[in-house]
């Protein structure tokens, strides 16, 4: 497994070894003891998938407080950018993001540490998504920025009048507007 830094402190892209041959592919998609040497400790309690159409961006999404979440992301059907973004009040770069193509062709990973808020855009004409979480969703504890926040420059390479959001994230607030974010601790 390659481990690639990125911009962001703490946010890396996995590429794991893919073995092929004429019956197809394995690769170890994920290994608790390689994780650990290679990035961090993290103790994943919750696996989460989701399909989506072309055009569909989820985020920009966090969960507040003690119920926060680190995330290792991947796509296993199609094609997505996917984005973090960092909301750490005080940090060297809060404010600025991440934005990683992900598929199922490249088999790239993304881990997300807490203190980032996170989202993607489907790019292929579906996508199934799957991520590994390391706290449990607690609906109390949603909140998110608007995924179009002028300030934070995300080109989500899908034009806006194609793009399809639930509800909520809809009427997110801005990145300067959100009551709630988190505080930088060096470590």
């Amino acid at each position: 497994m390659n481990v690639l830094p990125t911009d962001i402190e703490g946010v890396v892209i996995l590429e794991p070894t893919v073995y092929g041959d004429r019956r197809g592919y394995f690769f170890e998609s994920f290994s608790r003891r390689r994780f650990e040497e290679a990035v961090r400790a993290v103790d994943f309690v919750q696996d989460n998938e989701s399909r989506s159409s072309y055009g569909v961006i989820r985020g920009l999404h966090f969960q507040r407080g003690p119920m926060a979440q680190a995330k290792l992301v991947r796509v296993v059907e199609g094609q997505v950018l996917d984005v973090a973004v960092d909301i750490r009040r005080g940090s060297p770069t809060f404010g600025r993001h991440v934005a990683v193509e992900l598929s199922a062709e490249n088999h790239r990973q993304l881990f997300i540490p807490r203190g980032f808020a996170h989202g993607f855009a489907v790019l292929s004409p579906t996508a199934l998504f799957q991520y590994k979480c390391d706290n449990y969703y607690a609906p109390q504890a949603e909140a998110g920025i608007a995924w179009n926040d002028p300030a934070l420059g995300i080109d989500w390479r899908i034009p806006a009048s194609e793009a399809l959001l639930s509800e909520k994230d809809l009427h997110r607030p801005t990145l300067a507007q959100a009551p709630e974010l988190f505080e930088y601790h060096t470590a």
